[in-house]
């Protein structure tokens, strides 16, 4: 039966990001649904349920949600921290294969739609106290060049734009929506993140009442900082 705890959802639970918010939401008594491809579901407990998924197939986004509001209940907090890439030669972004482009766009972009959609019906019949917080797990190409990236920030830059659209949407009915983007104090691009900040971040954020910045560029131990004038000519 599920519980009357607050749940929580991480598609895509890596090790590093996945397994660190899962323990500062599991520390703060929520119950926890991971899923990504290496899941085992045989090692579920009674505060953990394991789902065996592969988000370059949309239909396990809606599966996962089936299972979680089965086992566990409806989820108050949902983080998309799938990802997938192709890498390109620096000087020919267009060299990639179709097939791999696709694949990698199902994952960034359409797998992470289908995901914040579940997520607002679910939240749609949550009380107003619930968190009610969806999380995309972003970083810097959104809004700058990385070469052999292309790929990548094709899908980063989609799922931006959706958390943008969906933050100011749904903002009057109390959903919650966010692109997290790890920086350096100077605002460079992190590339070993930390998954204890997205953590900290995340249960933040998830325990405000109201929208916070859409577009939460954090740096550790510092939090959201606004980076808009390193780039403001690229938006």
């Amino acid at each position: 039966m599920p519980s009357t705890s607050p749940v929580i959802l991480i598609l895509g639970a890596g090790p590093n990001i996945g397994q660190a918010v899962a323990r500062t939401f599991a520390s703060k008594g929520y119950k926890v649904a991971l899923a990504s491809r290496s899941l085992r579901e045989a090692d579920s407990t009674d505060d953990q349920l394991n789902i065996t998924s592969d988000f370059a197939n949309p239909d396990d986004v809606v599966n996962a949600f089936t299972r979680v509001r089965k086992v566990l209940g409806i989820p108050s907090v949902v983080v998309y921290n799938a990802s997938a890439y192709t890498p390109s030669p620096p000087n020919d972004p267009f060299a990639i294969p179709l097939a791999g482009f696709n694949r990698d766009m199902t994952i960034n972009t359409t797998s992470a739609f289908v995901a914040a959609q579940q997520a607002v019906l679910g939240f749609a019949e949550l009380p107003a106290h619930a968190a009610r917080s969806f999380f995309f797990t972003g970083n810097i190409l959104n809004v700058a060049v990385l070469p052999g990236f292309m790929d990548a920030g094709t899908g980063k830059s989609a799922s931006a734009h959706m958390m943008m659209a969906a933050a100011a949407a749904y903002k009057d009915r109390g959903f919650k929506f966010y692109y997290a983007d790890q920086r350096k104090a100077d605002g460079t691009a992190v590339f070993k993140v930390d998954g204890g900040a997205h953590g900290k971040l995340f249960w933040e954020l998830a325990e405000a009442n109201t929208q916070g910045p859409w577009f939460q560029t954090f740096v550790k131990d510092v939090g959201y900082k606004s980076f808009d004038s390193l780039y403001q000519d690229s938006l």
